[in-house]
């Protein structure tokens, strides 16, 4: 039989002719497919995400860290010390700023304010050692971040204290007197102020 007849065969029944045409694409689909392939896989399950903790301990928190009394004209300064920790996770840049300021006049109207008369000196007695040991005030390696001997009223913008690491402390000694101009007309007078401590994290 020549391939006229054939084609004409397959012409008169269409129907078989499509059937047939769809098993040899079938075939040829799962020949191309059941190729054997090499392949690889590696992974890397139970990835995390969380952010950094910016906190600061301060071991005077909610209190005075110095309460100077009976304070009289020229006499030596009057001191309290606070340590400030980075007890977070990030490093952070710490600052200190006064706030709340008040003064009290209770005699004689002042020439100016009694604030004006407290000498106020802030020294960063340096971080404590890694043995727990606190820093020593009063030595050669005291560092003044404010004054010396400057004015408690003059104390008003930020004072940049340095990048404290995770866990690592300082400790602050301030000084105060009442400077030796401060007449009669300061008994009995006073001034008080908050001092807050910032902590921001490193860029």
């Amino acid at each position: 039989m020549d391939l006229a007849v054939r084609l004409g065969g397959l012409v008169q029944r269409p129907k078989r002719t499509l059937g047939l045409l769809a098993l040899m694409l079938t075939a040829i689909a799962v020949a191309i497919g059941s190729g054997a392939n090499f392949t690889s896989r590696a992974e890397n399950p139970s990835n995390t995400f969380t952010a950094g903790i910016v906190r600061m301990d301060n071991s005077k928190s909610n209190a005075a860290v110095l309460v100077a009394s009976n304070m009289k004209p020229g006499a030596p300064p009057q001191t309290g010390t606070v340590d400030i920790q980075n007890t977070g996770t990030l490093d952070m840049v710490v600052s200190l700023t006064r706030d709340q300021l008040s003064n009290t006049d209770t005699g004689t109207s002042n020439p100016t304010r009694f604030s004006d008369k407290v000498n106020l000196t802030i020294a960063d007695c340096g971080a404590q050692a890694s043995d727990g040991t606190p820093a020593t005030c009063g030595d050669a390696n005291d560092r003044v971040v404010y004054g010396p001997n400057t004015s408690l009223s003059a104390m008003d913008g930020a004072i940049a204290l340095g990048t404290f690491a995770k866990d690592e402390k300082h400790r602050f000694q301030f000084s105060a007197s009442l400077d030796s101009s401060a007449g009669n007309e300061y008994v009995s007078d006073g001034a008080s102020a908050r001092f807050v401590w910032d902590g921001v994290q490193t860029p």
